[in-house]
């Protein structure tokens, strides 16, 4: 095991050599970063597989699929996003040059997330090199063939002194973390995502934080019951609901909560046949203790709320799809996130109890609002706080690189994907050139003070459009 303080002083000297600021380097490693994806597919599928029993479309589409396509824009528009940026300017500004140069915080830490190993762990790498940092980058332990794949790879294909492979559990990782960074990024539960937080707060570390939370999704009067069904469904069952944005729970309106619960059966044997657990397509529970953690909470409710499911093999890590209904708040399935194929239903009035209900909670990281009535949806995304609003889907936010991913509140800070992730991992430093020359411009500033000068500089410096004459 590599110690935190000899890895994180060779890579600052790396960084420090100034080799990661150039663009040739950051192209260079995306594109290695890129041969490694695509050469390497079975290993990776073969890893996740092993971890997760993550079929080959789930492990393509949501892990090889999504990193590439940030690989792609990255490269795309990396010249662009390197440029400086050229502010505003008042009268007294206009004969000085002013602009933002964005420039890398210096040694990043990366520290990916079990559930998805490759592109929650990457995906932020992917930023952090095209913004020029250097990186020390920690797989999740709990994804033990991927982790120790990443290890493999990474030093074969990506720049050894810059960017280098930290392997440990909850010891090593705390000792990683007493060590100075220049930004940690995060992504993991909320409970230690806290502990994150303190650590770099002993150094006045920035950092991002991809948590979680008990995500809803409200299901109107109104909607087309089949394809709403399947579109719950996928989202609540890719990963077997191992997804931080996977619907927690659902507020389901009283009108259609029955034939809904009809259409869920129905969909659940058309994606997984009629005993889910020999499907090829469904993947398993990560390991023991999350199985029992699950299974704990479904020991805590009443049978006479269970809707249908229930069924649990622990040598198998097998949980099926179990829905409660007549669930309150004070039940066990409603304390936590669940991050597992546990689907509590809520039954409300109306959407305004739906809110009421959501606003009681802490933030979460996604809203789901499944109806025909532009105003029901507008009343969601008005009403509430959370990291994203989504209408009439599931999951579909995180995919696109246009789009920033984030939380809000317990449910995380800061967002990335595309340009934000090169944001986030970017300090852009203002520069201000001024010459050794008009000096009458700015005497007034000097004592002695006068009411004159005073109104001189309030002319100068004010934001009022009149001024802005050149």
């Amino acid at each position: 095991m590599a110690d935190p303080s000899t890895v994180v002083a060779s890579t600052r000297k790396a960084f420090n050599s100034g080799k990661s600021r150039d663009i040739s380097w950051r192209l260079k490693q995306l594109q290695r970063m890129l041969d490694m994806l695509e050469e390497n597919v079975q290993q990776f599928r073969d890893a996740v597989a092993k971890d997760l029993k993550k079929a080959f479309f789930e492990a393509d589409m949501m892990e090889l699929m999504m990193l590439k396509n940030e690989i792609y824009v990255a490269q795309k528009n990396l010249y662009y996003w390197m440029k400086p940026h050229y502010p505003s300017t008042t009268l007294a500004q206009k004969l000085d040059s002013i602009m933002l140069q964005p420039e890398p915080y210096g040694v990043a830490l990366v520290i990916g997330a079990w559930n998805y190993p490759i592109n929650l762990l990457l995906c932020p790498v992917v930023g952090a090199i095209a913004a020029g940092n250097c990186c020390v980058v920690k797989p999740s332990e709990i994804s033990e063939a991927t982790a120790s794949l990443m290890a493999k790879l990474i030093p074969q294909y990506l720049d050894q002194e810059c960017i280098q492979v930290f392997c440990g559990g909850v010891s090593e990782t705390t000792k990683l973390l007493e060590e100075k960074f220049d930004y940690i990024f995060f992504t993991g539960s909320t409970n230690v995502g806290k502990i994150v937080m303190k650590a770099a707060s002993n150094h006045l570390t920035p950092v991002t934080l991809e948590l979680g939370g008990k995500s809803p999704c409200y299901i109107d009067a109104g909607s087309d019951l089949n394809m709403v069904a399947k579109r719950v469904m996928w989202g609540k069952m890719t990963n077997v609901g191992q997804t931080c944005i996977a619907p927690d729970y659902l507020l389901c309106h009283q009108s259609i909560q029955k034939e809904f619960i009809q259409e869920l059966k129905k969909v659940l044997a058309q994606f997984y046949g009629e005993n889910p657990q020999k499907s090829a397509d469904l993947g398993r529970i990560v390991n023991d203790r999350n199985f029992d953690r699950l299974t704990s909470i479904m020991d805590q409710m009443p049978k006479g709320k269970l809707e249908f499911g229930g069924k649990t093999d622990r040598k198998d890590k097998y949980i099926e799809l179990t829905c409660y209904t007549n669930v309150s708040m004070d039940d066990a399935v409603m304390k936590d996130e669940l991050f597992g194929p546990i689907l509590p239903i809520i039954t409300v009035k109306n959407a305004e109890e739906a809110i009421s209900i959501i606003n009681s909670s802490e933030k979460p990281l996604a809203i789901y609002v499944f109806s025909n009535n532009n105003k029901v949806i507008d009343s969601f995304v008005n009403l509430t706080s959370s990291g994203a609003v989504l209408a009439n889907d599931t999951l579909m936010q995180c995919s696109a690189c246009n789009v920033p991913f984030g939380g809000v509140g317990a449910s995380g800070m800061g967002s990335y994907h595309g340009k934000s992730t090169f944001d986030t991992f970017t300090h852009n430093k203002p520069v201000w050139k001024r010459k050794q020359n008009m000096e009458m411009m700015i005497s007034g500033r000097y004592p002695p003070f006068t009411q004159s000068n005073l109104n001189m500089l309030d002319m100068l410096t004010t934001e009022k459009s009149y001024c802005n004459i050149m």
